[in-house]
C-alpha cells in the first residue's frame, strides 16, 4: 500500500484526543502541502489525524443538529481506548480537565511518524500512526510501502489488537491491509477483549432511554452516531425507533459487503423491530465509500 511518510511529533496539551484521533505536528511546516495533501493545519502546522481502519467509542460527539448536546459512549471503555493510544505513542502521564481537554502531559510531546495519502472531508489526515522513527532510510515526505508486517507496529493495529476499537473500513484502504486488520479484530472479539466483552452490535439491544446509550450500551460507534443524530431531531427527548430505518435510508451511507461484494446502503444491514436494534453483519464485513 503506497503512502507518504511524514516525520514529526505528537502533541496533546490543549487538545482532546480520543481512541482514534490525535494531533500531529510535522517537522516541516509545509509537509502536507509538499505531499499534495489537503490537510487542514493550525498556525504551527499541527493537524488532526483520523486513524485509518478503526473507530473507538465516542468520548465527545456532537450531533449535526443545531443546539444539540454532546454525547458520549460508556466512559470506561471510551477512556481506555484514548489512554491506550496515548500510552502507545509514548505519553506516560496525561491530565485532563472536566471537559476532557488535556491540561498537561508527560512528556510534553513524543517523536513519531505517520503514513498517509489523503485527507477526509473534515480536513483530517487519514493515517497510520507510529511511535518513533521508521526503520531504514525512508525520506521525510517520500513514498513508502505499507505491508502487513509494518502494519503491526502502528497504533491503528494496536487498538484493534487490544479490542479497544472497532474495525471500520473505507474504500481507499487496500485489501491486504484491511484483511490483516479484520483478522486481528476477529481474534480480539473471540477472546472477549475490550469492547467485545460488552458489545451488543450484532446480538441487538432494546433501547429504553438516552441515559442507557451513554452509560451502558456498547455498539459500533458509527451506528451510535447515526442513532444519536436521529434522536437529536426529537425535541421531546424521546427514544422511539419508529422512524429510524427511514432516517438511515436518507443518510445515503453507501457501502459494499466483502463476503459477497454486494453494493448497498447501511439501512439494508440493520434490523429494527419496535425498540430493538442490531446490525445484521459483522463490522469487518463492511466497506464504506468515502464521502
Amino acid at each position: 500500500m503506497p503512502l507518504k511518510m511524514i516525520k514529526g511529533r505528537f502533541r496533546i496539551s490543549g487538545a482532546s484526543p480520543d481512541g482514534d484521533s490525535v494531533r500531529f505536528y510535522p517537522d516541516r511546516l509545509d509537509a502536507f502541502q509538499v505531499a499534495g495533501l489537503k490537510v487542514r493545519t493550525n498556525s504551527q502546522g499541527g493537524a488532526q489525524l483520523r486513524l485509518d481502519g478503526i473507530d473507538a467509542l465516542e468520548t465527545h460527539y456532537r450531533p449535526r443538529v443545531a443546539g444539540a448536546e454532546l454525547w458520549r459512549q460508556p466512559a470506561g471503555l471510551a477512556d481506555a481506548a484514548s489512554a491506550e493510544l496515548l500510552r502507545y505513542l509514548g505519553f506516560t502521564k496525561v491530565e485532563r480537565d472536566e471537559g476532557g481537554r488535556v491540561t498537561t502531559s508527560t512528556p510534553g510531546e513524543t517523536s513519531g511518524h505517520i503514513l498517509t495519502r489523503f485527507a477526509d472531508k473534515y480536513g483530517r489526515a487519514v493515517a497510520f500512526a507510529f511511535p518513533g522513527q521508521r526503520p531504514g532510510r525512508s525520506t521525510d515526505g517520500g513514498d513508502v510501502h505499507l505491508d502487513v508486517k509494518a502494519l503491526t507496529g502502528s497504533a491503528n493495529y494496536r487498538l484493534l489488537e487490544t479490542g479497544l476499537a472497532y474495525p471500520t473500513f473505507y474504500s481507499l484502504l487496500y485489501p491486504d491491509i484491511r484483511q490483516a486488520m479484520a483478522d486481528v479484530s476477529v481474534k480480539a472479539r473471540n477472546s472477549g477483549k475490550g469492547v467485545w466483552e460488552h458489545d451488543v452490535t450484532l446480538s441487538g439491544f432494546r433501547l429504553r432511554s438516552r441515559t442507557q446509550l451513554r452509560d451502558d450500551v456498547v455498539i459500533l460507534p458509527k451506528l451510535f452516531r447515526r442513532l444519536v443524530d436521529y434522536l437529536s431531531l426529537d425535541e421531546t427527548g424521546g427514544v422511539s425507533l419508529a422512524g429510524f430505518a427511514h432516517y438511515i435510508d436518507t443518510r445515503n451511507d453507501r457501502l459494499f459487503t466483502i463476503s459477497d461484494g454486494h453494493a448497498t446502503e447501511l439501512h439494508t444491514l440493520l434490523s429494527v423491530r419496535r425498540q430493538t436494534l442490531k446490525l445484521t453483519t459483522p463490522p469487518e464485513n463492511i466497506v464504506f465509500q468515502e464521502s
